[in-house]
């Protein structure tokens, strides 16, 4: 079992900047991919950015390439998502995910998730 929990979440002006931080405990986090998705009101779950385990590999959404960039650090067991230049249809509820092998956009292949963080940007 693989436990995630979000943070950095909050309310920002529309050209501004979060970082949120996924915490993950209960398996060697050094073996599993990360991925985080997002998800607005109304609107399926979106592919935001994923990474390797070892953090080589990285991918992004259509929507938020150039301005939102995914990290970790293994030693602390935590994935990152720098979030700049941000604009009001980046308001979602962010996911952290988990999953063994390679790094996948597609959120059925992820079997950890956390509970989220709300990111709300307004105009």
């Amino acid at each position: 079992q693989v436990q995630l929990v979000e943070s950095g979440g909050g309310l920002v002006q529309a050209g501004g900047s979060l970082r949120l931080s996924c915490a993950a405990s209960g398996r060697t986090f050094s073996s599993l991919a990360m991925g985080w998705f997002r998800q607005a009101p109304g609107k399926e779950r979106e592919f935001v950015a994923a990474i390797s385990s070892g953090g080589s590999v990285t991918k992004y959404g259509d929507s938020v390439k150039g301005r939102l960039t995914i990290s970790r650090d293994n030693a602390k067991t935590t994935v990152y998502l720098q979030m700049n230049s941000l604009k009001p249809e980046d308001t979602a509820v962010y996911y952290c995910a988990a999953k063994d092998g390679a790094t996948s956009s597609r959120s059925p292949l992820y079997a950890y998730w956390g509970q989220g963080t709300q990111v709300t940007v307004s105009s």
